[in-house]
Parts: structure tokens; C-alpha cells; sequence
């Protein structure tokens, strides 16, 4: 007899109480909005349930992007047993006993599907324990982060799954996702065309903000009222940013924060860094383009401007926001006040040039290790000297390929910690000048 006679019934009116986002959950993966990169006709996931093989995957991407949905969705279309644990409240204890109920189906015939939330919160030693039932097949396992895996996940776990990425819903699926919601609720939303172009850059890019934030209209919204942006931003306690991330609007201020930095102007770089904060730029990308000119602007002119930005980025990572907040701004003022210098950056570009250009040209003989006797007897490594036997640890041989001759890509400025290269520079030069090398 099924167990479903005596389940309790749920009144209707009490089910539709469910949070929307609950109620507008996709029902089979072709439902699912937002990620036809993947879940699409012709899409990763697709074409593994069509095979009818599901391998280990990692599901990577922002909130609210679909992650758990689709894990669900994935088990029930491969026929799959479908087991949830969370990274943040689950213990070995916890995967142990998931682990001995998943070989026990597995003995019956039917695989587990083990999806995993968080799954970049389980230290070295539990990721490790995936290993064994994985490679056995006793389970399918999908875990979701919205870290970068590369970083955050074991290097043998991630050599047994796939990574997927999930990206944050653009305009157009979350307005198909606001269009669903007031079909299912069977009544438009009460806002104008500004307000609810604004309620969709609120979500930015979160598809279960979305529809939360569309509840809370619903709620508030009296008999006959239609919300404008104003009223909008006052009725939910959010605003929406003042620019879109993906359009014109975010290229502009990240330009003239770079210029701002370049420029030297402090005052400038500040302004348009908390102008980006209040639209709600993601911090660690500000972090990244920090690191970017530090490396581009300032190089070697002050060698601590990258070492400075990382452990900003770290500061922002440990303590959130807005506390890290603080860490970038200080970042960004430590670059915008340091000496500047691009030689390092126009280098390499010189180099690279140079690579594409002589890139089948062999290094000289002499700086070539001989490992055989054959080597030995064609000269490699013939005449070489050791630096660190030579007057001043120095030699000044030349190392560039014979055909090209000596080069010079790399020329320090005068400002800052250059100055003191360009004078060990000009002194390894006049070297090789008494010693005829150069």
C-alpha cells in the first residue's frame, strides 16, 4: 500500500503560499531559463541525457542562476536517485551515511545523484572522500560553487568532473521569468515600463531576486496603485544600479577609473571607484582591474603596487563587504600616488612581437644543457660560463638566438625603483663594453 494515503494533505490555499521562486520552478530541463548554453536542444546536459550517460560535473556560477534546480531536474530525466547535502552543515559523518545508502541502491540496481551545495566549503580531506565512490560509480556527483574551482576545489576531484558554468541571467530571461510570474499569479505587475525595466536591474542578474522582488511589489501594491521607480526603490529598500554591468555604462567608469589611476589623481580614481560600488560592481573584478594596473602603469617604477593589490583582493575575500571595501579603496589610492612606469608593459609587447617574429630560431649552443654524448659532441654547452665564477657574478655572454643578435626590449624610467635598475642596467653594460661582449 503506498505511503501516500495516509501523507497529509496540504490545503491549496496553503500551497500557493509557497515563495514564488518555489512555485516557478522548472518542471523539466528544457524549462529551465537562462542557461541554453547548457540546458538547451543542443546543449551540454542535453546531449548527456539524450546519451543516457551522466558523468561527475561542478556546476560554477553567481546565485540564483539554477544550480540546484537543474541537479534536481538532471537525476529525474536520467532516472537517477537524488540525494542533496549542503557543504556548510554536513560533516564526514554526514557522508559517510550518505555514502552507505547510495552503494546500498547501487547494489539494487539504481545510481545516486549526490548534489553538493557548497561544495567548495568541505576542506582537503573531504573533498578526498568523493574520490573512492565517484571512480567506483557508486554515485553521480554534482557539486555547486560560486567560487572559481580552479582555486577552491582539490586538483584529483577535479580531474574526475567536468565543470559547467552558469551565467548570471541577462535582461531577457529575467524578464521571461517576471512574465511566467505574473501568469501563474494571473495579474500583471503594477509597475510602469521605467520601474520594471529598474526591478530587473535590481535582481542583477539572480533570477530567485527577481521573482522575490516581484512578491514584494505584489504585497505592497494597494488596489489600483501602479509603482513608478520611485516609489519602487522606496517599497522594496533597494536600488537599482546606475548603470548596466554588461553595457556601455560599466566600460565608461572602469575607463576612467584606469585613466584616473594613470593620471595620477587620487581624488578622481576615488570617485569613480565608489561610483562603481554603489552600482553594485562585483568588488573582486575592481580587485582584478587594480592588479591590472599595477602591473600595466606602475611595474617595476614601485614593486610593491602588486603586492599591495593582491593582499587588498585577500582583505576583500576575508572580510566582505562593505568592510573590504576599504582594502580596494586604499589599494586604488596606493597606485593613483605611486610613481608610474609602462616599460615593463611595452617589454613584453616588444618581446612578444619578437617571439612571433623568430619563434623557430634555436637558442645558442653554449646555453644549452648535454645530457647525451651526441649533444656534447655537436657543442651544446660548448664555452658556456657559470655567472657566479665570473668577477661580479656576471658574465655578459649573449643568450639571444646567433641570427637575431642582442636585443633590447626592457627600458626602465626614471622615476621610483627603475632609477636604481637602470643603473644596474647601465653597469652590466659597461661590463660587457671592457670585456668585449657587448
Amino acid at each position: 500500500m503506498s505511503n501516500d494515503l495516509f501523507a497529509p494533505k496540504i490545503p491549496e490555499e496553503v500551497a500557493n503560499r509557497r515563495p514564488l521562486a518555489d512555485r516557478l520552478r522548472p518542471k523539466t530541463i528544457a524549462d529551465v531559463t537562462g542557461q541554453s548554453h547548457l540546458t538547451g536542444e543542443d546543449g551540454v546536459l542535453r546531449r548527456m541525457i539524450d546519451s543516457g550517460s551522466l558523468g561527475s560535473m561542478i556546476f560554477w556560477g553567481p546565485p540564483g542562476t539554477g544550480k540546484t534546480t537543474v541537479a534536481r531536474l538532471l537525476s529525474g530525466e536520467a532516472g537517477l536517485a537524488f540525494e542533496q547535502i549542503s557543504a556548510i552543515f554536513s560533516g564526514v559523518a554526514d557522508l559517510k551515511k550518505v555514502f552507505e545508502g547510495a552503494r546500498l541502491r547501487r547494489m539494487d540496481g539504481r545510481q545516486t545523484l549526490l548534489f553538493v551545495d557548497e561544495i567548495h566549503r568541505f576542506n582537503r580531506a573531504q573533498q578526498d572522500s568523493f574520490l573512492p565512490v565517484m571512480e567506483d560509480g557508486t554515485i553521480v556527483l554534482v557539486g555547486a560553487t560560486t567560487e572559481n574551482p580552479s582555486f577552491e576545489l582539490n586538483a584529483a576531484l577535479l580531474s574526475r568532473a567536468r565543470v559547467l558554468t552558469f551565467k548570471s541571467h541577462d535582461e531577457e530571461s529575467l524578464t521571461e521569468l517576471l512574465a511566467r510570474a505574473e501568469k501563474v499569479e494571473d495579474k500583471p505587475l503594477p509597475l510602469d515600463g521605467s520601474a520594471r525595466a529598474a526591478l530587473v536591474r535590481m535582481a542583477d542578474g539572480d533570477g530567485r531576486a527577481v521573482l522575490t522582488l516581484a512578491e514584494e511589489v505584489w504585497r505592497a501594491a494597494r488596489a489600483g496603485e501602479v509603482f513608478d521607480t520611485e516609489n519602487l526603490t522606496r517599497i522594496v529598500q533597494r536600488r537599482a544600479p546606475v548603470y548596466d554591468k554588461a553595457q556601455d555604462g560599466h566600460y565608461n567608469l572602469i575607463s576612467a577609473l584606469h585613466k584616473s589611476v594613470r593620471g595620477s589623481d587620487p581624488d578622481a580614481a576615488l570617485y569613480y571607484l565608489a561610483r562603481m560600488f554603489d552600482a553594485g560592481e562585483d568588488p573582486l573584478y575592481l580587485g582584478r582591474r587594480l592588479v591590472r594596473m599595477a602591473v600595466e602603469d606602475i611595474g617595476l617604477a614601485d614593486p610593491q603596487a602588486l603586492v599591495v593589490c593582491n593582499a587588498a583582493k585577500d582583505a576583500y575575500d576575508y572580510l566582505g563587504s562593505p568592510e573590504g571595501e576599504l582594502a580596494l579603496a586604499q589599494a586604488c589610492v596606493y597606485l593613483a600616488t605611486a610613481p608610474k612606469s609602462n616599460a615593463v608593459y611595452t617589454a613584453f609587447k616588444a618581446a612578444t612581437r619578437a617571439a612571433k617574429e623568430n619563434g623557430s630560431l634555436l637558442p645558442p649552443k653554449h646555453i644549452l644543457n648535454a645530457p647525451t654524448k651526441l649533444m656534447k659532441a655537436e657543442g651544446y654547452n660548448d664555452g658556456y660560463r657559470y655567472d657566479h665564477d665570473e668577477p661580479d657574478a656576471f658574465s655578459g655572454q649573449d643568450y639571444f638566438p646567433e641570427k637575431m643578435g642582442r636585443q633590447t626590449f626592457y627600458e626602465p624610467v626614471e622615476r621610483g625603483f627603475e632609477r636604481d635598475i637602470r643603473k644596474r642596467l647601465d653597469w652590466w653594460q659597461k661590463l660587457r663594453r671592457e670585456r668585449g661582449e657587448g
